[in-house]
């Protein structure tokens, strides 16, 4: 009967267990994700909501372009001023953008901070499937060498 090994985090929560007693690396490398990264952020989360939905995506892509007024937001958008005004309020209490002052002008333009912080936090995952798919990629090479 092989032992089970269970992998605790610094609260005392169980994060994973084994039945083989040696833990595949990506169940390390998920157990370290999940001590050492910002996990339960509401930063984060505020962030994540803003980008889910792809009304407020594509403002922020507009925005990378330049500044521009809630009028020149709507215009791409077959929805009301007030509706485009709620999606700005959720972009910025986000973070991701900030609202200008130009004497009546009320322009609005992208904070980079943000859209870097989430870069950053999503950055390990990005480089973890890249290495899978290296991977796999010289495995398949391999493989198709032993078969010629």
């Amino acid at each position: 009967m092989r032992a089970r090994v269970k992998t605790v985090s610094k609260s005392g929560n169980c994060l994973a267990t084994s039945h083989t007693g040696t833990p595949a690396i990506d169940q390390y490398i998920s157990i370290w994700i999940y001590i050492y990264m910002e996990i339960e952020s509401p930063h984060l989360d505020a962030a994540f909501t803003a980008l889910s939905d792809p009304t407020r995506r594509a403002i922020l892509t507009r925005l990378t372009i330049g500044e521009a007024t809630v009028q020149e937001l709507a215009r791409p958008f077959a929805l009301s001023q007030p509706a485009i005004s709620k999606h700005l309020k959720v972009l910025e209490a986000a973070g991701f953008i900030e609202t200008g002052r130009e004497a009546q002008r009320r322009p609005r333009r992208i904070k980079q901070e943000t859209l870097k912080q989430v870069a950053d936090w999503i950055e390990p995952f990005r480089s973890l499937w890249e290495s899978r798919f290296d991977n796999l990629e010289r495995h398949l090479a391999a493989k198709s060498q032993k078969e010629k």
